[in-house]
């Protein structure tokens, strides 16, 4: 009777976790463009953490990416904390986009990943375009208080 259960139990398991899988997030389209097109199109080849990254971020992200939003989840409210390893290692890997898992979180193309923000407008194209460019030149993050992330 145990193992019929347990059996059974998994069996519900699997099926629940198979189906959250392939969830799509709620929302479907990506939101505004937070940079202005002349922004936008100087972001692309060099962005600027204070012009082009902390827009982006505190439009889009930090309303839950902070300490205080989420405890012990990932926060973007300073560099510090942004690039902290953590139990899956850092979610900026500067230099390395293709290793950052929160680039891979904003693209939504990676399966078994849930695609961020699974509520509220999504970054466009362009946005994931300059954080992909911006972590690829270095993720240069300011200190103090030029490197405040704040609603």
């Amino acid at each position: 009777m145990i193992l019929r259960t347990f059996q059974r139990f998994s069996a519900l398991a699997m099926g629940i976790l198979a189906s959250c899988a392939s969830l799509e997030p709620e929302t479907s389209l990506p939101g505004k463009e937070v940079l202005s097109a002349e922004e936008i199109r100087v972001a692309k080849s060099t962005p600027d953490f204070e012009k082009h990254i902390r827009p982006i971020l505190q439009t889009k992200c930090v309303s839950c990416h902070t300490y205080e939003a989420q405890p012990q989840r990932m926060s973007l409210a300073d560099g510090s904390a942004a690039q902290k390893t953590g139990a899956i290692g850092a979610m900026i890997v500067p230099g390395k986009p293709e290793f950052s898992p929160l680039l891979m979180r904003l693209d939504g193309k990676h399966a078994g990943l849930q695609a961020m923000p699974p509520v509220g407008e999504r970054l466009t194209k362009n946005e994931l375009r300059i954080l992909t460019q911006w972590v690829k030149l270095g993720a240069k993050w300011p200190m103090g208080a030029a490197g405040k992330v704040e609603l």
